[in-house]
């Protein structure tokens, strides 16, 4: 659920803050108030693209930040999934629109524009007139009936995915292994020279790195021998050595360490280190004996590097993927040897992926087909509320093996009449915009138990309405405000009087600047605002008693 919302430098805005109720919440104000401000920095806040314009004039930057309360587990695991924080059961969205660039944040973690979209979807759905037309859209049409089917169809379609997938990638490996007789020579040839090739250096792995050691430690003989003797005899006992002095300090030490325990222990030490120094020595020397350049190693070494080295030119940078390299060749020797066989092999997995992509389809077809005439019969009523008077709703479900996709091989197209005698045409034929906005409404209506997403936004859901039809949208957004949170931006006192909660959009002039505020209204200031949007150029009493009344039957249709 939206929590609140604080915006700050943003057109007409200088600062602002909603704390959004339960239910259904109302914004309405006089034309130019900036209505269309406060859905728009919700907008913004989820991701909308940001314009320096937007800044009100003199500041420095615009903030809107949003705050949500999210419960359901469905949508946390989504959220967990984007790796995005969630602290106290609340997603903190904020957005700085800055001159030169803008910052995102969930939770004070600085996110991408593109990241917050796709938490808008978890968070929030917001209708608006692009969003009423999108429903002329097939597909957006198949995607209603498949959140209408649940949880049986969407487990087909999962499992028609995996399917699909490794059909598809069957139908690749035949198109890409289409190879006439002569390449197939030409190319056998080749791999079987390279196998040779491979086979007998008779590679080990770790053998290139063990070789390189030993070519550079013969390569530098010399060099190690003149700096390990040197080492040796600075460390030594002769006259200038190290050991020597080592020997005389201890000798030292040693003739006044039965005067003093501190003594004694600097004794030990100077034993310590004789002991370490002679260790040295020993080592040092026994390398220094053994040292020689065995000329035979160094050209042997030598020969192995350079066969190492060619082949890492040929075939890869390292000796596994030189032994790689010799896999992938013998198995376009063996797919060569038999090609035929090979070809009819991947021809029968593919034939059989796709009857069994094609069985899953039948059965979300299956459950399409008896689930349109369950959302078209639930449709059907529900626009009848809504003050279609001879409505026809249908839902048709075409099939085509040839359209086969990942969601299945079907083509959903909603149908509607609003005339009696009428036959029932496309959406896009018949449905004006205020129809439209309508049938959202319904659909959303219908979808309420299924819907995750609780809360919705209904900008310009009134287009095209008024009178019986107004109350009619209005006390279906009573009822679709049961289950979810709804913010509406409203011209009709109608659908105003439904309000849970009821703000008021204002615009005010101050030294010369306009500002636009928003208010949470109490009872009697809903109800003048309802006279307000009922009257003409003055309220009367008798407005205002209107007004009252469609307030407290809207009060009387929520009971129910």
């Amino acid at each position: 659920m939206l929590q609140s919302l604080h915006v700050k430098n943003l057109a007409l805005i200088d600062e602002a803050e909603v704390t959004f109720g339960d239910g259904l919440n109302i914004l309405t104000g006089e034309t130019g108030a900036g209505k269309s401000i406060i859905i728009g920095s919700i907008n913004l806040a989820l991701g909308a693209k940001a314009d320096k314009d937007m800044i009100r004039t003199g500041a420095e930057y615009a903030l809107v930040e949003l705050i949500f309360t999210v419960d359901q587990p469905r949508q946390l695991e989504a959220i967990r999934e984007m790796e995005l924080p969630v602290e106290d059961g609340q997603v903190i969205l904020q957005r700085r629109i800055m001159q030169s660039r803008s910052v995102c944040r969930v939770c004070g973690e600085t996110v991408t524009a593109r990241q917050l979209k796709q938490l808008a979807e978890i968070l929030i759905d917001i209708h608006g007139q692009h969003e009423h037309q999108s429903l002329l859209q097939t597909g957006k049409q198949l995607a209603i009936l498949d959140a209408y089917a649940g949880e049986e169809l969407a487990a087909c379609k999962e499992e028609l995915q995996v399917i699909y997938k490794q059909y598809r990638q069957a139908q690749e490996e035949l198109s890409d292994n289409v190879v006439d007789e002569e390449t197939r020579k030409r190319e056998s040839a080749l791999a079987q020279f390279e196998c040779q090739e491979i086979s007998e250096a008779e590679l080990t792995v770790g053998e290139d790195e063990e070789a390189e050691q030993i070519y550079r430690k013969l390569v530098n003989g010399q060099k190690i021998q003149e700096s390990v003797s040197l080492a040796h005899g600075l460390c030594g006992y002769e006259e200038t050595g190290v050991g020597s002095n080592i020997g005389r300090a201890l000798k030292e030490i040693r003739s006044v360490s039965a005067y003093d325990e501190a003594l004694q222990e600097l004794e030990r030490q100077l034993l310590d280190i004789d002991s370490l120094l002679n260790d040295y020595n020993r080592a040092a020397a026994d390398y220094l004996s053994e040292l020689e350049f065995d000329g035979e190693l160094f050209d042997r070494t030598e020969k192995r590097l350079n066969l190492i080295n060619h082949l890492k030119s040929k075939y890869g940078s390292t000796i596994e993927e030189i032994l790689a390299y010799r896999d992938k060749a013998e198995q376009l020797l063996n797919k060569y040897s038999d090609y035929d066989a090979y070809r009819m092999k991947l021809e029968e997995r593919a034939d059989t992926l796709r009857k069994e992509a094609l069985l899953i389809c039948e059965k979300i077809s299956n459950l399409r087909r008896s689930s349109a005439d369950a959302l078209a019969g639930e449709m059907r009523k529900a626009l009848v509320d809504l003050n279609f008077q001879e409505v026809a709703f249908e839902i048709q479900v075409s099939s085509d093996e040839e359209t086969m996709s990942a969601s299945g091989y079907d083509k959903v197209t909603f149908l509607i009449s609003t005339n009696a005698g009428e036959k029932p045409k496309e959406l896009a034929q018949v449905a004006s915009g205020g129809e439209l906005s309508r049938i959202m409404l319904a659909l959303k209506t219908v979808l309420a138990d299924k819907d995750e997403i609780e809360t919705l936004i209904f900008d310009e859901i009134d287009t095209g309405i008024s009178g019986k039809t107004a109350w009619k949208v209005s006390e279906k957004m009573g009822i679709l405000g049961r289950e979810h949170q709804l913010i509406c931006i409203t011209h009709l006192p109608q659908i105003a009087a439904m309000a849970d909660t009821h703000f008021c959009i204002e615009k005010r002039v101050e030294d010369n600047r306009s500002i636009t505020d928003i208010r949470c209204l109490d009872e009697t200031e809903s109800i003048e605002e309802v006279a307000r949007m009922l009257g003409g150029a003055s309220i009367t009493d008798n407005v205002r008693n209107n007004a009252k009344e469609m307030k407290d039957l809207a009060r009387n249709t929520k009971q129910y």
